[in-house]
This record gives C-alpha cells, structure tokens and sequence, in this order.
C-alpha cells in the first residue's frame, strides 16, 4: 500500500528545495531590508535619503535651500497619488540598489529623464501662478523648462 499523496508530496526533494529556495529569499530579502534602513523610505522624511551616502550633498544642499520650509524630496521627485508614488520608489529603490550592489553607478549623481520629468512636473504643480504668468506673456506652445535654469534649486 503506497502512501496518500499529500504524504509522498511532504517528503518529496523537490519540495524540501523549494521550500528551502523560498526561506532563503524571503531571509535574504528581510534581512537586506533592515540593513538597508527600508522602513525609512517608507516614510517622507528626507533624512531617509541619507542612508545611502551618494545622497548627503543634496540632502545638505536641500537643508540650506529654500525648498527646505515647503517641500521634502518626495514632493519633487516622486509622482502624485499613493500607488504611484510607492511604485516611484519601489523602482527607484531597486535601481539604485542594483546599482551600488554592482558598483554601476556615476561619480556625480545625475538625474533619469523619467525623474526629471516627474521634478518639471512638480516644479509647475507648486509653482502654477508664476508659470501661468510666463505662458501668458510668452510663447503658449512652449512648455517651461524649469530645470534648464533651476537645477539646483533644490540641493543648493
């Protein structure tokens, strides 16, 4: 008489590794996200971004600018609403972890287009007056290019 199989399935090699594979990702993957402080870019404080060394100058350029009293780093640099402001993160988090995990990374932090987009877009959020002002006096099919003369606005 042969075992049922929900018994031969518990004993079975192939579920003992898979099991095991499974424990030491999610292992892996805890113990990664308390190492690298995650809980912290669960949050919008900007010291968050000081975890990674990479970021002290423009966190310290952010405390002596004027953006300091009205606005934190997730303000400019992650899009509007919740999910897509989590999946900013989540994205940009993997990037950058990949990127310091294999040493891929420039000397001179340098901004994606798609956040640079997304920093454009914050800057006419916050600033619609002054730009509705411009697009009345200036050319109405040209879109502002904030960051052309502003890029160090905010990490000064």
């Amino acid at each position: 008489m042969s075992a049922p199989g929900w018994i031969a399935l518990r004993t079975s090699p192939l579920l003992w590794a898979l099991t095991l594979t499974l424990g030491l990702l999610i292992g892996i993957g805890l113990y990664t996200f308390g190492y690298a402080r995650g809980g912290s870019y669960l949050t919008d404080n900007p010291a968050a971004c000081t975890n990674c060394h990479v970021m002290r100058e423009q966190y310290a350029g952010w405390l002596k600018g004027s953006h300091r009293s009205v606005a934190v780093c997730n303000d400019c640099h992650t899009p509007d609403g919740v999910i897509a402001k989590y999946a900013a993160k989540a994205r940009y988090g993997f990037l950058h972890a990949y990127a310091f995990t294999t040493g891929r990374f420039p000397d001179e932090i340098q901004i994606t287009p798609h956040m640079h987009a997304l920093t454009e877009h914050a800057c006419l959020k916050c600033h619609a007056a002054i730009v509705e002002a411009m697009t009345i006096t200036g050319a109405p099919h040209d879109k502002p290019a904030c960051l052309r003369c502003h890029r160090d606005v905010g990490h000064q």
